[in-house]
């Protein structure tokens, strides 16, 4: 039968027509297994019935209704087995249906090995092996007025062959589903790490400076303009957050099942942003911060890089600087620079001052063990997020460093980049 179910285009009629033109020829194919049995004794209704059935569950998409592929493979083998031990007629009548049941009994064989859990594909294509290799042979071997050892091991061993072929053809196939599965089930487990990163990085940070605005509002009172200002930066930052989200749900999502007319996930950030990312850290963090970096006459980046380049250079600067916020909120200056280094390859660092009077001694990760810049507690965890950066920049190729510099701490990479991206770039300042 038609399975049916929403067509979302063409393509999905025209596979619903062909399954329904083979749903029709599986049917007109068992139909005319039987017809041999109208002009045969009632005794060749008994191979009949058997061969029909093999051919039809062979045949049939499994399941079908409450109808599972194991139940009805079972069921084939116990008749056929009945069949060779109950049937008395004359051995032309099985000679005429053993082709069909023969080749219907493989057919299923492959089905099972296949597609059913190790244990039910041991144990009902063990009875379907046997059927086909011992059973069906003898029940015509052993019926002939002459029956001869010869005849009834050629014929076994005929068989044999043939359902060893089907055997390691299904084995085969099995083999590589089971690989496609775990293939697929890898590439969701590095969506998943994806995403996870995509939401240390972005989400994380914005969340970081909504909390960095309500610690300072509970320090002084606000005018109605301050208010204002206060509450513009605060929904600015949970927008972002929210676009950020949108975007790594998106990437989550079946692109069929995405209706037409919805609106295209959220860009991907890069080098033009940082200016912007800079100055919404300056803004809400209180800690003054300026970048440098190689600019076309209208104010962005003069070369622009592929996409992956740029979102990593984006995101290094934007976990520099979050790390900053919850490590060292008593600096009291941070750089950013991008510059084009030898390689040639992009160069992206971020550096804090430190701040004065810091006793503090900070982790190689970029943490202390000091109070945070967020809430005063002792931070003894973190720092995953360079982790993933370092292993997100090492994919391109490139490097990642960190460590102190001076009284402060600088994060560095350099991404190589291809030949020619960055010609016509300012040299570093």
């Amino acid at each position: 039968m038609v399975r049916k179910g929403p067509v979302r285009n063409g393509d999905g009629a025209g596979r619903a027509r062909k399954a329904w033109f083979r749903d029709v020829l599986c049917a007109v194919v068992v139909a005319m297994v039987p017809i041999p049995a109208v002009f045969a004794p009632p005794s060749g209704l008994v191979v009949a019935f058997s061969a029909t059935l093999a051919a039809a569950v062979a045949l049939t998409r499994w399941p079908y209704r409450r109808v599972t592929l194991a139940t009805a493979a079972s069921v084939v083998a116990g008749v056929s087995f009945a069949v060779a031990f109950f049937y008395q007629g004359r051995h032309q009548l099985v000679g005429v249906w053993l082709p069909v049941e023969l080749g219907a009994v493989l057919l299923l064989l492959g089905r099972v090995i296949r597609r059913l859990p190790g244990a039910q594909a041991a144990v009902i294509g063990t009875s379907l092996a046997v059927a086909a290799a011992v059973e069906l042979p003898l029940r015509l071997t052993l019926r002939m007025p002459r029956p001869s050892l010869e005849a009834s091991v050629a014929a076994c061993l005929l068989a044999f062959f043939s359902m060893a072929c089907v055997a390691g053809v299904a084995l085969y196939l099995r083999t590589q589903d089971d690989q496609r599965v775990r293939a697929v089930a890898r590439a969701r487990r590095a969506q998943r790490l994806e995403v996870a990163r995509d939401l240390h990085d972005f989400v994380a940070h914005e969340v970081t400076g909504i909390v960095l605005e309500a610690q300072a509002a509970q320090f002084g009172d606000l005018d109605p303009e301050q208010a204002r200002a206060f509450a513009l930066r605060v929904e600015e930052a949970g927008l972002r957050a929210l676009a950020s989200m949108d975007h790594m749900v998106g990437a989550l999502r079946d692109p069929d099942e995405r209706a037409a007319a919805e609106p295209p996930p959220t860009r991907l950030y890069g080098l033009a942003d940082l200016p912007d990312l800079v100055g919404r850290f300056s803004a809400t963090g209180g800690i003054p911060a300026e970048i440098h970096m190689p600019e076309g006459a209208d104010g962005v980046p003069a070369d622009p890089l592929p996409r992956e380049i740029e979102s990593t250079a984006y995101a290094v600067v934007l976990e520099a600087l979050t790390n900053v916020r919850r490590h060292a909120s008593s600096a009291s200056r941070v750089v950013v620079e991008v510059a084009r280094a030898a390689g040639p390859a992009l160069e992206v660092s971020v550096v804090d001052d430190g701040g004065r009077g810091r006793t503090g001694r900070r982790r190689p990760d970029g943490g202390e063990a000091r109070p945070s810049g967020l809430s005063g507690s002792e931070r003894r965890g973190g720092g995953t997020g360079l982790i993933g950066l370092a292993e997100r920049v090492e994919a391109l190729g490139g490097v990642l460093r960190t460590g102190r510099h001076k009284q402060g701490w600088k994060v560095t990479a350099l991404l190589p980049v291809p030949e020619g991206a960055l010609d016509g770039a300012a040299a570093r300042p």
